[in-house]
């Protein structure tokens, strides 16, 4: 008996021993040796303080710049959105490492070496594992999958995007977004009314969701929105947190928070899908959730089989996606180019020249929209200046060589939008300036780099609702300009925050004004 116990207790002791060595060597060992190979590259950064890396700098930086409030017509925003990075910028250059906990990540603003990155298709620049929390307001769709099952997700839900289907969609956009704009109920043409345009946007853009994706409406999706906010303001709080992946599963009051958050959302989700199964005679339909549920029951979809199957898990994971992607990023969207064209009234009058020209006072259709060149330009303006994501990551899942640089494997690759989307070698010595001029000759043509404007990525992992985006953001720019003039409220704030995606800090308010009839 007690040899056994010495045996077992000799076991665990290897064990614990192993573990302990394999923790100092990630924490100490393996943050020394990366820092040494960086610096010999020439790329300097903040110093590594044990276990938390260069998070309580961030942290104090960060808290300084929280009460900053910009000019209405300042778009330099960096100091405000990324005041860490604007600091090491000035101490180390435009490239430099810092820690995330014991995660290095490097900084890269090269538009070549950036391409290299995003457009890399042999999988070697991964997308790092996120908070716990992200997962579950997200869902393991599109967005964080990899390799073989993203290729199979994208293959599923490809064809709810093609131009043919989103034309189709015209007409229920529309709907949705004259059913906001007759809820503003001004009565008397002299008046003004002063609307919170954030607010108004993601119940727009949610609804708009609903309908096309999912068959549903704002309001049978409701508990999917709330229960998204209140798990995006769980992810906000334990952001700078460092995850180790036990704590998960530890019954704290913050996880049974996320669990109930969780439950809520899939219940609500279950009910949406199980209405298209009761349906299921007429067929599951050829929108998002249809092409998923066949995809889920036959298998067969577009003659292939098991390469496009999904199980339910998958399902629900993808309809989380859909939900918060299709409308937390295009009302921001939405809510930046209000605030730029409420704040450039000669660009607004532009724009409803261009919009009474092509549409007169009818609802826009799919060709009418297509004319829109000014509307399709100050929306690539609004999302250079402010787009949702304020920027993008990548994990070297081996050792890498990016440009001159070498990548030691488990490296994270920063890429910060709101910084390269503002370099004045780019996009010229007016970059922190709203000129959608800069876009008359398309993407490609706006920037001294043809890959300059990041805001839907490039490569394959490219954002598939891009197309989708810049419709809905149309029709809704257009209907508005046809019957509004508008302007910034003097109780705007200017304070763009990155709360997960950039959004006024305090909202937009913004005053309405009728147009003569």
């Amino acid at each position: 008996m007690g040899y056994l116990l010495g045996v077992i207790l000799g076991t665990l002791l290897v064990v614990l021993i192993t573990r302990l060595w394999s923790f100092l060597v990630y924490v100490i060992w393996r943050p020394y040796a990366i820092t040494k190979k960086f610096r010999e590259q020439g790329i300097m950064g903040p110093a590594y303080m044990l276990w938390s890396g260069s998070i309580k700098e961030i942290i104090s930086i960060r808290r300084a710049s929280e009460g900053v409030v910009l000019d209405i017509n300042s778009h330099d925003i960096t100091p405000r959105v990324l005041p860490h990075y604007t600091k090491w910028i000035s101490l180390y250059g435009r490239t430099f490492l810092y820690w995330f906990g014991p995660q290095p990540r490097i900084c890269v603003t090269d538009p070549e070496q950036t391409k290299q990155v995003l457009s890399n298709k042999f999988g070697f620049y991964i997308k790092p594992e996120p908070n716990p929390i992200i997962f579950a307001l997200m869902g393991k769709g599109l967005v964080f999958s990899e390799g073989s099952d993203w290729a199979r997700h994208r293959r599923v839900v490809n064809p709810a995007f093609a131009m043919d289907k989103l034309k189709m969609m015209t007409k229920s956009i529309a709907k949705c977004a004259q059913s906001m704009i007759e809820g503003w109920q001004i009565q008397d043409e002299s008046q003004e009314k002063e609307i919170e345009f954030g607010r108004q946007f993601q119940e727009l853009t949610a609804d708009v969701i609903s309908h096309t994706a999912f068959g549903s409406s704002y309001k049978e999706g409701k508990e999917v929105f709330l229960a998204q906010k209140e798990l995006q303001k769980l992810a906000l709080a334990t952001f700078f947190n460092i995850h180790l992946p036990i704590f998960r599963y530890i019954p704290t009051s913050r996880n049974l928070h996320k669990w109930k958050l969780e439950r809520k959302a899939r219940n609500t989700l279950m009910r949406i899908i199980q209405s298209r199964f009761d349906s299921k005679e007429a067929g599951y339909g050829n929108d998002l959730l249809g092409l998923m549920l066949e995809a889920c029951t036959s298998g067969h979809y577009g003659g292939k089989k098991e390469d496009q199957r999904m199980n339910m898990d998958e399902i629900i994971d993808e309809c989380k996606t859909f939900f918060f992607a299709g409308h937390e990023t295009t009302s921001h969207w939405l809510t930046w180019t209000t605030f730029l064209l409420g704040a450039n009234p000669e660009w607004q009058e532009r724009l409803r020249e261009e919009v009474l020209r092509e549409c007169g006072k009818e609802i826009p259709d799919a060709d009418m929209l297509s004319k829109l060149r000014l509307v399709t330009m100050v929306l690539f303006e609004a999302l250079r200046l402010y787009g949702p994501v304020v920027m993008m990551q990548r994990k070297a899942d081996k050792d890498m060589n990016l440009g001159t640089l070498q990548i030691p494997k488990g490296t994270s690759v920063t890429l910060p939008l709101v910084i390269m989307h503002r370099d004045k070698e780019i996009w010229g010595a007016d970059a922190n300036e709203f000129n959608p001029f800069r876009f008359q000759n398309g993407i490609t043509k706006a920037a001294k780099h043809p890959n300059a404007l990041l805001a839907f990525s490039i490569g394959p992992r490219a954002c598939i609702g891009q197309n989708f985006a810049m419709l809905e953001a149309k029709i809704v720019l257009a209907m508005i300009l046809q019957r509004f003039s508008f302007r910034v409220s003097p109780n705007y704030k200017h304070a763009p925050a990155d709360l997960l995606t950039l959004q006024p800090k305090n909202g937009l308010p913004i005053i309405l004004s009728p147009l003569n009839a």
